[in-house]
């Protein structure tokens, strides 16, 4: 099995290189930018002080959204991380590519119904994102980028999934959350090894110092960006936090305590500290990317996996839901984007617009063809971030566990919830307070249709999850 995912890998690597390479050709090496995705783990739509956040304190954020544009209705394609992560890396919603729910493990757990797979992958999991699919970094190289990421994959901690096997030159990081321990909360009943830390195939510690994850994973992509200042990169940093267990290193706490009232033990307000620490982690990018003059043409975005746990109240407003649930606090992040050559300082877009849409971008901006076997959902987004165009997507599709719950058209919402039906307007009713559907009975039968061709469409149309037989969890060899 191994050896055809390889085989197929490797062809459709060169399909990609052969589609581009007249393309390629004709742009000036020197102009196509660099890409950086800072993606981070469970960050609600208000934790950043340029969302309204008042708990936390996000200067870097904040001044990169200053120079930058503020995405205030940008969309992941599910609540959780492996769903959504995996949207992220194809420009596919989950379902097309069979990655929600994605784990072999079929659940055993109060209010889940039996034969249910766990939506996320776990370690020795048997399924992971197909070698076979075409990945945002595989794009990166056939247009000759180098690639990196540094912090969480969580798509297959197998050999074959791993992110060296779908495109990326370095990885230095967890395979999965940082909670796949033996100290889950659950593990009587999964029964979790010890958390492995890669450097890119390679084990090279178990159960690494949580309160470091952050500061790690930063220096590392800032050695990255270095190393590579004369050559265009694309650079994914996926932090593990704010995930929980949360946690920040001593020298931020320390940091945090001067920010804090007088008396605030910043470990008190861990989790406002973490997301702190991923201020400064940005920060560090940014400046590095200054300070070696290679900012101007330089593209960095700034999103979350999903919204926060549930009884952060703060971290969604004015949203409703969180993590998990496909209220828009499930699935609309705070978002920044900066690209000072291209895209306007101090604007703020509210199109819709997805993490989706990166592939197909950033495919059009170094003048990659996608290949034309596989449909992908996401959409060319570049006029709407630099000419103030209209967004692409007539409809947007939310699903959890597999299940399509909700359409979005325009400012129109339909969500249908084990038969409860709720028509919002997000224009007037940002925080679906308010159904609306018994005073727009076309609206809601227009979207229940749309709903009903969607899943007709992509049920006929998915392609298969990547799965190996006999999976280990991976270990120090």
């Amino acid at each position: 099995m191994k050896s055809i995912l390889t085989l197929i890998t490797c062809l459709t690597a060169i399909l990609v290189s052969m589609s581009c390479k007249a393309k390629i050709d004709k742009i000036e090496e020197s102009k196509l930018p660099n890409v950086v995705i800072i993606f981070t783990d469970d960050q609600g739509y208000a934790d950043l002080s340029c969302f309204g956040g008042k708990h936390v304190y996000t200067p870097n954020i904040d001044k990169m959204a200053s120079e930058g544009a503020k995405l205030t209705s940008f969309y992941v394609a599910a609540p959780l991380c492996t769903p959504s992560r995996a949207a992220l890396m194809t420009g596919c919603y989950p379902r097309r590519i069979s990655m929600e729910p994605p784990s072999s493990l079929v659940i055993d757990l109060p209010n889940v119904p039996q034969n249910k797979r766990f939506p996320v992958c776990l370690a020795g999991d048997g399924n992971g994102l197909n070698p076979d699919e075409i990945t945002i970094a595989e794009i990166a190289k056939a247009a000759g980028y180098k690639t990196g990421i540094f912090g969480k994959w969580h798509l297959g901690d197998q050999p074959e999934f791993l992110p060296t096997k779908q495109g990326f030159d370095e990885f230095y990081g967890l395979p999965y959350s940082h909670d796949i321990t033996p100290t889950h909360r659950r593990q009587e009943f999964f029964k979790f090894p010890s958390l492995p830390f890669l450097n890119g195939e390679k084990v090279i510690e178990m159960d690494p110092d949580a309160d470091y994850l952050t500061r790690r994973i930063t220096e590392r992509a800032v050695k990255f960006i270095k190393e590579n200042k004369d050559e265009n990169f694309f650079l994914y940093v996926p932090h593990p936090m704010p995930h929980g267990p949360v946690a920040a290193s001593q020298e931020i706490k320390k940091e945090y305590a001067q920010v804090l009232e007088n008396g605030v033990n910043a470990s008190s307000k861990i989790y406002e500290t973490a997301i702190y620490e991923i201020d400064w982690s940005v920060g560090q990018i940014l400046n590095t990317l200054k300070t070696l003059g290679i900012d101007e043409n330089t593209l960095v975005l700034f999103t979350s996996d999903n919204g926060a746990v549930k009884n952060r109240k703060n971290s969604m407003q004015p949203l409703s839901g969180g993590k998990g649930s496909t209220l828009e606090g499930g699935m609309r992040m705070p978002t920044v984007i900066r690209w000072p050559e291209k895209i306007k300082p101090g604007i703020e877009i509210d199109e819709l617009l997805t993490t989706m849409d990166m592939l197909p971008t950033f495919a059009n901006l170094v003048g990659v063809s996608l290949t034309k076997d596989r449909k992908i959902d996401g959409k060319d987004i570049l006029p709407v971030l630099t000419e103030g165009a209209k967004s692409p997507h007539e409809y947007f599709f939310y699903s959890h566990w597999g299940t399509l719950e909700a359409v979005r058209w325009k400012d129109w919402k339909l969500r249908v919830v084990n038969d409860k039906i709720a028509l919002y307007n997000l224009k007037n009713d940002i925080s679906e307070q308010h159904n609306i559907k018994n005073q727009y009975p076309e609206i809601v039968a227009q979207l229940k249709e749309v709903m009903k061709n969607f899943e007709t469409e992509i049920d006929a149309n998915a392609r298969p999850v990547g799965h190996v037989n006999n999976p280990k969890p991976l270990s120090v060899n």
